[in-house]
């Protein structure tokens, strides 16, 4: 039987990291579905597939994304992460694996509402330490698999003492994947197409994503990938995206506080509002809209915006007070 991936997994951006192999080809402990393959472009990335298709589904996990966690462990093998605002005015990511797998990734922290919106689109299962009930209910309604530690199927999770809690929890990726089998294809994650079709746009080379007065994210590019200067990843470990899709986006109140009585926030993934797509040391301008469950479409006022195949991390920045993009 034939699996046909019309999306994205891939092989630059990220990929820049040696892959561990085991001696197949195929990165240490990940299997393959038996008779199935991949033929055309990977759901993440809309970089080039053919070959055995991975057993286990799309696999996100949600990763805390302050100093505290330094340093981070597993970005360099993701095909694609996500940033999003909570409380405190920091913020935390949402990290896709498909292709290839890190043997450990964290520090995993507790999932958002707003994971319903980055999930479902990837029929992706969902890694997080926990949540808030109202939390847990809606993404579980939502018809999300989620493993949370100490939740039956969670194989895998594992804490480091030493660390301080609660940035000490880790998960072994690869060997949750090998509990868990892919039941769907999946479709692509973004509107993925070439760089030669791509707008000419503005030159920025150096830009930052301000989530609030506590936190922005900073990036530059060079040798044909984006940096993120103030990443709190491990040396040789960081992901290095081809694309930076930022999407403004309003934020509200999740309607419960953290154990610290911080208001808890909550990015509303679905919508329409402005988009900036930084690609090749250049922006392009445009819209994106999006249902709860479906992909990302984005558009200029020329048309249909497509985003170059290869690595993409996506920033949803606040409309509000405090939030914006800042390019020079």
């Amino acid at each position: 039987m034939a699996l046909a991936l019309t999306g994205a997994v891939g092989l630059a951006g990220c990929s820049k990291e040696p892959a561990d192999v085991n001696g197949d080809g195929r990165p240490d402990g990940q299997s393959t579905a038996a008779g199935l393959t991949v033929a055309g472009t990977w759901p993440l990335t809309g970089l080039p597939a053919d070959g055995e298709a991975p057993g286990h589904p799309v696999m996100a996990v949600k990763i805390d994304n302050t100093d505290s966690s330094s340093p981070q462990l597993g970005l360099g093998r993701a095909d694609l992460v996500t940033e999003e605002l909570v409380e405190g005015g920091v913020t935390r990511l949402a990290v896709f694996y498909y292709q290839r797998l890190p043997r450990l990734v964290g520090p995993v922290r507790s999932m958002r509402a707003t994971e319903i919106g980055f999930v479902k689109p990837a029929k992706a299962v969902l890694v997080a330490s926990g949540g808030a009930p109202p939390t847990v209910r809606r993404i579980r309604s939502a018809g999300i698999t989620t493993f949370l530690e100490g939740s039956k199927g969670a194989t895998g999770f594992r804490r480091d003492n030493a660390r301080r809690a609660p940035y000490n929890l880790f998960m072994e990726l690869t060997r949750l994947a090998r509990t868990v089998r892919a039941k769907d294809t999946v479709e692509s994650y973004l509107p993925f197409g070439s760089a030669k079709s791509l707008p000419q746009g503005q030159p920025a080379k150096r830009f930052a994503a301000v989530f609030s007065p506590r936190h922005t994210t900073r990036w530059s590019y060079a040798g044909g990938a984006y940096t993120n200067e103030n990443s709190f990843a491990a040396d040789g470990d960081r992901f290095r995206p081809d694309n930076v899709l930022v999407l403004r986006v309003r934020v509200g109140d999740a309607g419960y506080r953290d154990p610290a009585g911080n208001a808890v926030p909550e990015t509303k993934f679905t919508g329409s509002g402005s988009a900036m797509l930084f690609s090749g040391g250049r922006v392009v301008r445009g819209t994106w809209k999006k249902s709860l469950d479906s992909t990302i479409r984005l558009s200029t006022r020329a048309g249909k915006l497509e985003v170059p195949a290869g690595h993409t991390w996506i920033e949803l920045v606040p409309t509000g007070a405090g939030g914006g993009v800042s390019i020079g």
